[in-house]
């Protein structure tokens, strides 16, 4: 019998049904992310603390995609507002199936200069608030839930001085990514973590006067790009996924090989 394109069963992206929360997803490697779920089919929420005109311009981008989009002004600092855009999300969306803890800064100089005021920043947005996010999603999720955190090759291997603050705050997420998957895992949640080396956007440009040395750093002789994160992202939260969890993936075209 000859079979009919009618008669085929339709193909849907494969988060369709699903929703997400960006944190940090107005730009750079964050609105990558948010832009390859929503075209995977999911509905998707983003934060931002200053950069509104291009949170919304990513939620515009969303929705032209046919899903539906949510711009939360949070600030990851915050120890109530990553909370709050997660429960947000789940009361806007009926439910929440991925969490993608994204918010960054890069505290970078001089070891004598850091104040108590720039440790406690830098540990709070990238350690606490991943931290609380989770705990907050872990309350909405089903079975087959995703927790993805991005941390940086610079957990790892600190190639230059002046950064020990950042790489001490992004080392952190290894632990948090293991105990994660040890609470979770009993529940069918899995939760991972995707360590980015040299990525072209606004904070690290790919044409700056810095970027040579760290080029000179990679085994490709190059620079990552946002959309290349968020493939790794895309994988990890993949219905197929379910298997993968408390691991690590460094994307960092081999400075750290």
């Amino acid at each position: 019998m000859t079979t009919t394109t009618e008669d085929r069963p339709t193909s849907h992206p494969p988060l369709t049904g699903t929703s997400a929360l960006v944190t940090g997803g107005s730009r750079g490697i964050g609105a990558a992310i948010a832009r390859r779920l929503a075209a995977d089919g999911a509905d998707v929420a983003l934060t931002y603390v200053s950069a509104e005109e291009r949170a919304k311009e990513v939620a515009e981008d969303i929705r032209a995609l046919g899903r539906r989009a949510l711009a939360i002004r949070a600030d990851s600092a915050s120890p109530t507002e990553p909370v709050e855009a997660v429960h947000r999300t789940a009361r806007e969306f009926g439910r929440l199936d991925i969490l993608v803890n994204n918010a960054g800064i890069f505290p970078a100089g001089p070891l004598e200069e850091l104040t108590p005021d720039t440790i406690d920043r830098a540990l709070a947005v990238h350690v606490r608030a991943a931290l609380l996010a989770a705990q907050a999603a872990a309350g909405h999720m089903r079975a087959g839930g995703r927790i993805v955190t991005i941390g940086s090759n610079l957990a790892d291997r600190v190639p230059r001085s002046g950064i020990t603050l950042y790489a001490a705050s992004k080392s952190a997420l290894n632990g948090l990514t293991k105990g994660l998957a040890r609470d979770l895992g009993p529940r069918g949640i899995t939760a991972n973590l995707v360590h980015p080396g040299s990525t072209d956007t606004d904070m690290n440009p790919a044409d700056s006067d810095r970027a040579d040395g760290q080029r000179a750093l990679t085994a490709l002789g190059r620079y990552g790009t946002p959309e290349g994160i968020a493939a790794t992202v895309a994988h990890l939260v993949h219905p197929d996924a379910g298997g993968t969890t408390g691991a690590a993936f460094t994307v960092d075209a081999g400075a750290n090989a």
